[in-house]
């Protein structure tokens, strides 16, 4: 707790009262409401005293978390509200700090939250203990104890999900630092009838079904079990699944416990054969088989679960088949050996089961004992924990309900002379008078039980039955004023017909409880023949010796085994004697419900429960005396504000200050007495005068501690404000100066531009008129220059004109004089010069022509200038086929190897696919790049590079078509000189690998689409997933370079096209069609499955 924390009181924000202590007035009926107000508030626990009242609430609540446990821890029992770590924080406290025993003792009926109260309190303790690797060890030892014993030893019933049918003590050993160090468990009365017979709604063990539902197969076939709980006659069926709970996980968590507890894994298997075993023993059945002397034997029917069992404990069929079919009765020398009908043998198969079970379970109970117990032989503090049954009123009760009610009446007994024992003394040790209390000793109902009903009618000679004992009970009990019989003595009870013939009454403290004594004798003797004793022990499982030591041939015991009733009453002696060695502490636990719902209170059944467990009873004795005590120092400390004098701090001790207190208030003397550390408070009306004089009081401290707080805060809040207008005013007053600041600034700066600007204009103007008159000056030269050079040229021209037109004149007379003097021998060969001449200038002029017309230099382009004379026919064609073969071979001399490569793959694609695929003429333009990854750059692509060793011939992505669905997954496709990768394009990892020799042919519609299917060769290696259909926006080239690579490595590939082809997909080919219609993604093909055997793929119509 921070020294910050307010501590609160069990007196504040109550709701309710609770310490019904305080309860006014105390009847049954305000009782069982503030129960019920209480319970509505979730607040479930209540204090009678030092006693814990705790309500089942049916759901979760928050207040069993580790800031609870912490809110608890180290605090004073009445400082917080009702809780049971409360009780659980003081008796550990007591016991590590006073050095005394304790133990808590906690009671109810089925269904109330016994079992739950228990691993809270233990959970408590291991939480607030100390640490420590060996610590730890053994608080989880301890805790881990709780679901081995709840499994074999808990079920459902129709009150309860998980009842414990058995009774459990847990002493707690600590060392002198308050640390675990083991612990020892004591079990009572383990309903072992349960094993043969359940009620109607409820369930056996929880084990059975654990066993059946999370056993593995091989377990299951190892212990010969099946999982169908319905082959087992001993496990009833109405109710064998519960909801919300999960027998295989429950099944598990038992087997992890067993580890953790310290069994070995032999010792675990072979507790599970028992459990088998007894499974196995309820599906032996009888059958009568007449003898020559008349008489019935049973024998077993069928014999292949008697075998069965037999090979689980390793017995000799013969010898229990036997044993279930006689019985040997020895007498001092003599054996006399009786065969058993087959009601007989039904009882012996039931005893032995019983019998199996309950001292397996007692072996458990040991193993666990050994396991957790102290190792250390020093001194121990211990802590008990006892959770048993409560007080039990059925319609019909029997024996198991006659010892559980005497074992509560002891219970009862040792708490009421504890509770006296404990307030005397206080009383003493406070120093004030003790006055004798009067209360209601059950002592005497005591005595009826252990002196005249339990003593052990079996052990008289003669034919003992339940008649016979209820004569006894009729002759020794008649005048007892707690014993009720119909047929005893006492003439009162011949006339009640609520008591019936076969029946006896016992006034118990909880109330009136009838008893039916058909069944008791056989229930208190708790027979197993000797012959199944001898059998047993002649088993060779590790356990069967260690359970019936009885069977020992050579310890055979003439004596007769104690009863039941002998050995619990034994029990109970000892339990009784321990307890009153110890401090106790009580929870009483109670069902709110018959139905195992939140929010419901029936008042009735609580009642009941209440007046059982002698709540009432309690609540008179703890306030008998003073109703209410406590120290000094925390009653000054909460009432001091009531007394001027003591408010606000008392300098003097205590037990004064207290003392001035209730001088000052006028409380009656009477009311009140003073002990050595504790102020006595008699009637609760006192208190509660108190508790509203306080409230009272502080409300109007409340009312000044507001007035204070609000002047204080106007004061601080005007103050504030002050200083903060102080600093206002003083940023105002400098933003205000900042502001005239920069407009002066900024006047002055517009001020000293436009002065600026009006003498840069100025200079400007001087500037530009400048400049206009040098351009001026320079302009006029510029004419004038001009003018003088064209007149100049002018003349120069003129005078070229005359020097040229004597020239020609000249030229002309000597041309005219040459004629003349030549023409007579010009005339006589005139017409063969003039022909050559004429053909020579033709002849020129067409291949000067041909000059200007010549094509270009690609060597596609056809064109050719027309001939234009048809003698040049022959030569034309000449020049022409000149011309192309020199302009190709300058065309390919400019070609590198890898563009003829590129070249070559063209030309092939056109053999492959020209005027037989539309999509052809579209990738003429497109040039084969090959690699459209970067695949040795992309560092995307890296580790992908690194795992394909060839030379990558092409990388792109395509989509690999789904079969299911139609629909393309993206996938990176490698060609390499040998074979062809699919990657993922996200990781790289390769999905496929295909070696080309593989690969038989591509498939490849006439459309215009980019789908196409790569065949594999049956029967190769490649071939076990079938064909891969696939598609991609480079088709052609894909197609081309696998045509080439594979033509140059193995066989050459085949290319199919067609709009129909098989695509073999695993075992099944499917068809693949291609058909022309309007498209909806945007124009491009789409592939849908049509059904098994089809998938179809709409392409665009052209």
């Amino acid at each position: 707790m921070s020294k910050m924390e307010v501590k609160t009181s069990l007196l504040d924000n109550m709701i309710g009262v609770g310490d019904m202590v305080l309860l006014e007035p105390l009847t049954e009926e305000s009782f069982i409401d503030n129960l019920r107000k209480r319970f509505d508030h979730s607040e479930i626990y209540t204090y009678i005293g030092s006693v814990v009242i705790s309500l089942n609430p049916y759901k979760s609540l928050p207040i069993f978390t580790a800031d609870k446990v912490e809110e608890y821890r180290n605090r004073n029992f009445y400082e917080l509200s009702p809780h049971i770590y409360a009780l659980a924080d003081e008796a550990y406290r007591s016991l590590r700090d006073q050095d005394k025993d304790q133990c808590i003792l906690i009671t109810g009926e089925s269904g109330a939250g016994k079992t739950e109260a228990s691993k809270l309190v233990m959970s408590y303790v291991a939480a607030v203990c100390g640490k420590g690797q060996e610590v730890n060890k053994v608080k989880e030892q301890l805790l881990q104890s709780n679901p081995v014993l709840e499994a074999f030893g808990n079920a459902k019933t129709v009150r309860n999900d998980n009842s414990s049918r058995f009774g459990k003590y847990m002493d707690i050993e600590f060392d002198f630092k308050g640390d675990p160090m083991g612990g020892v468990i004591s079990n009572y009365l383990l309903e072992k009838s349960r094993v043969v017979k359940q009620p109607r709604g409820e369930r056996n063990f929880h084990i059975f079904y654990q066993l059946l539902s999370g056993a593995s197969e091989d377990l299951l076939k190892k212990l010969k079990l099946d999982r169908d709980f319905s082959k087992y006659n001993y496990l009833s069926l109405d109710s064998a699944t519960v909801n919300g709970l999960d027998d295989a996980a429950n099944f598990r968590t038992v087997r992890n416990a067993m580890q953790i507890v310290g069994f070995m894994e032999d010792e675990v298997q072979s507790v599970l054969e028992l459990v088998a075993a007894v499974l196995k023993l309820g599906n032996i059945e009888f059958k009568p088989e007449s003898r020559v002397n008349g008489f019935d034997e049973s024998r077993v029917k069928d014999k292949n679960d008697l075998k069965e069992m037999c090979e689980l404990l390793g017995i000799e069929q013969s010898v229990l088949e036997r044993a279930f079919s006689f019985r040997t009765v020895e007498a001092k020398m003599e054996k006399v050996s009786t065969t058993l009908n087959v009601a007989q043998a039904y009882y012996a198969r039931d005893a032995l089961a019983k019998n199996l079970y309950s001292r397996l379970f007692s072996w458990l109970v040991n193993r666990i004992n050994e396991s957790i117990k102290a190792q250390s032989k020093t001194r121990k503090k211990v802590m008990g924990v006892l959770d048993i049954y409560g007080f039990e009123i059925f319609e019909d009760n029997s024996f198991e309900q006659f010892i559980i009610n005497y074992c509560n009446e002891k219970l009862q007994q040792i708490f009421i002379e504890l509770t006296l024992r404990e307030e005397q003394e206080e009383y003493i040790r406070e120093g004030i008078e003790w006055t004798n209390i009067e209360y209601f000793n059950n002592a005497i109902i005591c005595d009826l039980i252990e002196n005249n009903i339990s003593k052990d009618e079996c052990l008289r000679p003669g034919n003992v039955t339940d008649e016979t004992f209820l004569e006894k009970l009729n002759t020794v009990c008649a005048y007892h004023q707690h014993f009720e019989s119909r047929r005893s003595k006492n003439s009162k009870f011949l006339t009640d017909h609520s008591l019936p013939h076969n029946c006896f009454r016992i006034q118990h403290y909880a109330g009136k409880v009838l008893y039916r004594v058909e069944g008791f004798v056989d229930k208190n003797n708790d027979l197993l023949y000797r012959d199944l004793s001898q059998a047993m022990y002649k088993a060779n499982h590790s356990l069967m010796k260690l359970l019936f030591p009885e069977g020992n041939p050579a310890k055979v015991n003439l004596k007769r085994p104690p009863t039941a009733g002998f050995q619990f009453k034994a029990s109970v002696g000892t339990l009784m004697k321990n307890l009153q060695t110890k401090n106790p502490n009580y929870i009483r636990c109670i069902k709110p419900n018959d139905k195992k719902a939140p929010h419901i209170f029936t008042e009735s059944l609580v009642c009941h429960q209440v007046r059982y467990l002698g709540l009432m009873e309690n609540v008179r004795v703890r306030r008998a005396g003073y109703a209410f005590r406590q120290p000094y120092e925390p009653c000054l400390e909460r009432y001091k504000m009531l007394c001027k004098q003591t408010w606000p701090h008392w300098k003097g001790p205590a037990r004064e200050g207290v003392e001035v207190l209730l001088t000052e208030l006028q409380v009656s003397p009477e009311e009140f007495s003073y002990g050595r550390s504790k102020i006595f408070i008699r009637n609760p009306r006192t208190l509660f005068f108190l508790e509203e004089k306080r409230r009272q009081c502080l409300e109007d401290l409340a009312t000044l501690i507001q007035k204070i707080y609000r002047g204080w805060k106007c004061r601080t809040h005007f103050l504030l404000l002050k200083k903060s207008q102080v600093v206002v005013a003083a940023w105002y007053r400098r933003y205000a100066q900042q502001k005239k600041y920069q407009k002066i600034r900024s006047s002055t700066i517009v001020v000293q531009s436009y002065i600026r600007g009006w003498k840069s204009r100025k200079i400007l103007r001087e500037l530009k008129y400048q400049k206009r008159c040098e351009e001026a000056v320079t302009t006029i030269s510029a004419f004038w220059h001009g003018t003088q050079a064209r007149r100049e040229l002018r003349q120069l021209k003129e005078e070229a004109r005359n020097k040229r037109a004597v020239t020609v004149i000249w030229a002309a007379w000597q041309g005219t004089k040459v004629r003349r003097e030549y023409r007579k021998f010009f005339r006589a060969n005139a017409g063969k010069k003039i022909y050559n001449f004429t053909i020579q200038r033709i002849v020129q002029k067409y291949f000067l022509g041909l000059k200007k017309t010549l094509p270009s230099m690609s060597p596609i382009d056809k064109t050719w200038p027309v001939r234009p004379y048809l003698f040049l026919d022959n030569t034309h064609k000449q020049l022409q086929r000149i011309f192309h073969l020199w302009r190709c071979k300058k065309y390919r001399s400019q070609f590198t190897d890898e563009k003829k490569s590129v070249y070559e793959e063209k030309l092939e694609a056109s053999q492959l696919f020209k005027d037989k695929k539309t999509l052809y003429p579209s990738s003429v333009s497109q040039p084969f790049k090959g690699d459209y990854l970067d695949i040795n750059k992309n560092p995307k692509y890296q580790k992908l590079s690194s795992a394909v060793e060839e030379k990558v011939l092409l990388a792109d992505v395509v989509n690999k078509i789904n079969r299911a669905n139609g629909k393309g997954a993206p996938r990176v496709f490698l060609l390499t000189k040998s074979n062809f990768v699919l990657a993922d394009q996200k990781t790289g990892q390769v999905k496929a690998s295909v070696p080309l020799p593989d690969l038989s042919s591509v498939s490849v519609s006439t459309q215009s689409d980019g789908f196409f299917a790569l065949k594999l060769k049956e029967g190769s290696a490649s071939a076990a997933k079938g064909d891969f259909l696939l598609s991609s926006d480079h088709l052609i080239e894909i197609i081309t370079k696998l045509h080439r690579t594979g033509a140059a490595t193995t066989d050459q590939i085949g290319v199919d096209i067609s709009d129909e082809f098989l695509v073999q997909f695993k075992q099944d080919k499917v068809c693949v069609k291609f058909v022309q219609g309007t498209l909806k993604n945007g124009g491009t093909a789409a592939c849908k499955r049509k059904n098994n055997k089809l998938l179809e793929v709409s392409v665009p119509s052209p």
